[in-house]
């Protein structure tokens, strides 16, 4: 190697990558690809940044860990309610199984299993 020959460029850190998932940092929306230069957005709204600022303040003066997820009662409560649905599909499949259920009524069935769990994702 010469000592002319410039060295290998490190491979930059926050370049973006086009498809790659980008969701807002606060309600999980996906964000649009973004062309062009400057800092990555990430939130969707101000509101979400409002709601992010918010959290984060009181993280602070609660004492609390930063990773720390904080929920109200409602959406404590919205949680345990979808959790419930999901368990009773997951049921309703073993107990169709144990009928000797169809094929196609398991595949319906699953198929509910599979829409409770995905609600579950987002948990806000």
């Amino acid at each position: 190697m010469s000592s002319t020959t410039p060295p290998a460029a490190a491979p930059a850190t926050g370049r973006r990558r086009p498809g790659r998932a980008n969701p807002c940092g606060w309600c999980g929306a996906q964000l649009p690809d973004e062309a062009g230069t400057g800092r990555r957005r990430r939130y969707c709204a101000q509101s979400c940044r409002q709601r992010a600022y918010e959290r984060r303040t009181a993280v602070q003066r609660g004492g609390l860990p930063e990773d720390a997820v904080v929920l109200s009662t409602a959406e404590f409560a919205d949680l345990q309610d979808r959790l419930f649905q999901l368990r009773c599909a997951a049921e309703d499949v073993l107990t169709a199984a144990e009928d000797g259920a169809t094929p196609a009524e398991l595949g319906e069935l699953a198929e509910l299993v599979r829409l409770g769990a995905k609600d579950l994702e987002r948990l806000r």
